[in-house]
């Protein structure tokens, strides 16, 4: 890595390529995920309530392969298992529009399904071991501003594709969707991986001799924050999953709403993430305490929502105010994300990082595979419960990063070495100062 002048933070080689990768493959998520049910059923010639089935038991199944794509990352390294999914999402996006019985889209769609759940872990892992120190806070918040630019991106060009050739459009979705993999593919191979660590760093970095997923369950303060994150995972699902049916059945506000409100989330994340996490990086907070202060932000977000589910205003003030609680509901998302996943990674020994992170990613796949049944039972029972369940989530979950700190490596709370000031000298001659070191 080298060092900018105008920052002081290191450059990772190759970074251009790797988040020009992740911007590509991005674009080819956004293609298809907002219609995905659809895109299949266009794509394969297979029933709606087929392809609902065969993708709710493949995306359960694909998440048994997060713990196999950990131990490959420990095994051959993140860049090599990035590269291999990278090649199996093109390969199964290009093979989708043949597999138009059941048995053949149940095949790709589970190997698919592996791949598109693993890639989170094997992604974090790479970030990992390209990046350290304040590089890695900076990858985070230019990965989600680029991932949420591309999806963007990617619904608006398969509009214009349905626009021209109708629904066998989708079939070039499936094939633009196995290119941009590839493309991103070649580009994240250009990525250099970090070789020296830091003598400071040496004690985390180092595997105990019996490396495995038992090593993981025996390090209390990382199951915490697994647990802690799991609690605000929740709160990332409730713009998808609980909002639009919070709109419609306790507000009574129009569908239109849910869409003003995913255009704000989307424009912000992707066109201020970066300076909100570049601000944040500059005050020197500690990853902990920033995380926390997203957390906060989420609970804010969910109070707003119970103060207007009881209010009730008319419709130009509940415009007004839902506006105005997703641009809060943004500022926690751009201010947990990075800091949370620079402080998994940093928390994570070097040499059984895989088995880390796949861990730590379950938080978020078990929080979005339980959200839409807790929210709507939730819902059946007042609109304002799953908010109320929410903010209590947040609130704990900052509560449990400020108490985890001290137990946290010290090089994953902070981004940079803390500076310890220590006392100064005095002689006869009068009080000396003693220069800070880096404790």
């Amino acid at each position: 890595m080298r060092k900018t002048a105008a920052s002081g933070e290191a450059k990772v080689a190759g970074e251009r390529s790797l988040l020009l990768g992740i911007g590509i493959s991005s674009v080819g998520i956004g293609m298809y995920i907002p219609f995905s049910l659809v895109f299949f059923h266009h794509v394969t010639g297979l029933s709606l309530t087929v392809v609902g089935l065969v993708m709710t038991v493949t995306g359960l199944a694909g998440l048994a392969f997060m713990p196999l794509a950990g131990a490959a990352v420990d095994r051959y390294g993140a860049k090599r298992v990035n590269l291999v999914l990278y090649g199996i999402r093109a390969l199964g996006f290009a093979l989708y529009p043949f597999a138009s019985s059941l048995a053949a889209f149940a095949a790709v769609a589970l190997v698919t399904a592996f791949a598109d759940r693993s890639f989170s872990v094997v992604q974090q892992s790479l970030i990992g071991e390209v990046a350290r120190g304040a590089a890695r806070d900076r990858l985070q918040a230019s990965i989600r501003a680029l991932q949420n630019a591309g999806m963007g991106a990617g619904a608006l060009l398969v509009s214009g594709v349905l626009a021209l050739w109708g629904t066998g459009g989708f079939t070039y979705t499936a094939w633009g969707n196995s290119l941009a993999f590839a493309l991103a593919g070649l580009l994240v191979s250009r990525v250099r991986a970090v070789r020296a660590v830091r003598a400071g760093e040496a004690a985390a970095t180092a595997g105990p001799p019996d490396a495995g997923y038992r090593t993981v369950l025996r390090d209390r303060p990382f199951l915490g924050l697994t647990a802690a994150n799991f609690l605000t995972a929740l709160g990332y699902s409730a713009l998808s999953v609980l909002f639009p049916l919070y709109l419609s059945t306790w507000l009574t506000a129009p569908d239109s709403l849910t869409g003003a409100a995913f255009t704000v989330n989307t424009v912000l994340c992707a066109g201020i993430g970066v300076l909100v996490a570049g601000r944040v990086r500059r005050s020197g907070a500690r990853r902990t305490r920033s995380a926390a202060l997203g957390a906060l932000l989420f609970a804010a977000a969910f109070v707003g929502q119970i103060v207007l589910g009881t209010l009730r205003p008319g419709r130009t003030a509940t415009l007004i105010a839902l506006l105005a609680i997703v641009v809060v509901y943004t500022l926690g998302e751009l201010v947990h994300s990075p800091s949370g996943g620079a402080l998994s990674v940093s928390a994570a020994p070097e040499a059984v990082r895989g088995r880390y992170l796949a861990t730590y990613q379950l938080s978020y796949s078990l929080a979005g595979a339980l959200a839409p049944s807790l929210f709507t039972a939730l819902l059946a029972v007042d609109g304002r419960l799953p908010w109320a369940v929410l903010a209590v989530a947040a609130l704990g979950a900052a509560l449990a990063l400020l108490r985890l700190e001290r137990h946290l490596p010290a090089e994953a709370v902070h981004a940079e070495p803390p500076v310890v000031r220590r006392r100064p000298r005095t002689t006869r001659r009068g009080t000396v100062p003693t220069p800070a070191s880096p404790a």
